[in-house]
């Protein structure tokens, strides 16, 4: 794959100002994720992290799916690296230094449902639909979905959801706090577009730290994250960024309303 992050067939890759939007293109089968779209993630991935100008990326579906899961041949045929290979596109997603936001427009199945738990925040359309389906399938959840959920959701909602099986739409799914926020569907994709543009305008180096900051602050106890943040509050402070901001902060009040 180029720098410029060639698509592929089941893989489209629109570049944006500080952002990208990926999205799964195979709508025929619903967008399933096969070991071949999981590899096809992380080289985009791994191109658009070493691609200074790109701070966030968006993921979608191509309609009617977000994700309907693996692919049923290759994970009934699957060894261990066959399992490993299908779970590499989710946990690319769950390990970058970007900001990801699944814009979440329709059903999210199984490995689906793990690659939107995977990102940072979900956005949900109204017809988004949350699934795990592992149990309905006699199978157990992998990929690391129930630590996911878990992180997502209290212990009660993730066990109705992954015990009880019942799908939660985008409205509930944002009541619950599974999804950040449910929006229409014909908007979804602007909202993932506007929500991302705070971080797409910041230094990646900024928002790659304040996400791993994020990311360990259940670890630790009060006293820890105040002098973590200490040593990263100051490094910011002398950054060039912030005396920008500043700046423009400035003169924005000292021109008046």
């Amino acid at each position: 794959m180029s720098a410029d992050v060639a698509g592929t067939e089941r893989l489209h890759v629109e570049r944006a100002d500080g952002y990208a939007v990926l999205t799964l293109d195979d709508p025929a089968r619903r967008n399933a994720l096969s070991i071949e779209l999981a590899a096809e993630l992380v080289e985009a991935m791994a191109v658009l992290e070493a691609t200074p100008s790109v701070r966030a990326v968006v993921v979608t579906g191509a309609p009617p799916a977000f994700c309907a899961g693996a692919d049923l041949a290759q994970l009934q045929a699957a060894d261990e690296e066959g399992l490993r290979s299908i779970y590499a596109g989710f946990e690319r997603m769950a390990t970058s230094r970007l900001l990801t936001v699944a814009a979440v427009n329709g059903p999210a199945v199984g490995a689906g449902m793990n690659m939107a738990l995977a990102c940072d925040v979900r956005l949900a359309g109204e017809r988004a639909s949350f699934d795990t389906r592992f149990l309905a399938l006699g199978l157990h959840p992998g990929g690391g979905h129930s630590w996911m959920l878990r992180r997502a959701v209290p212990y009660g909602t993730a066990a109705a959801l992954l015990l009880g099986g019942e799908p939660v739409r985008g409205p509930d799914a944002a009541r619950l706090g599974l999804a950040y926020r449910c929006v229409p569907d014909d908007e979804l994709l602007a909202a993932a577009r506007r929500f991302v543009a705070v971080a797409a305008a910041a230094p990646a180096e900024l928002v790659a730290r304040v996400k791993a900051t994020l990311s360990a602050a259940p670890g630790g106890d009060y006293r820890s994250a105040l002098e973590h943040e200490l040593a990263e509050q100051l490094w910011s402070v002398g950054e060039p960024y912030f005396a920008e901001q500043v700046a423009a902060l400035r003169r924005r009040i000292s021109s008046g309303p």
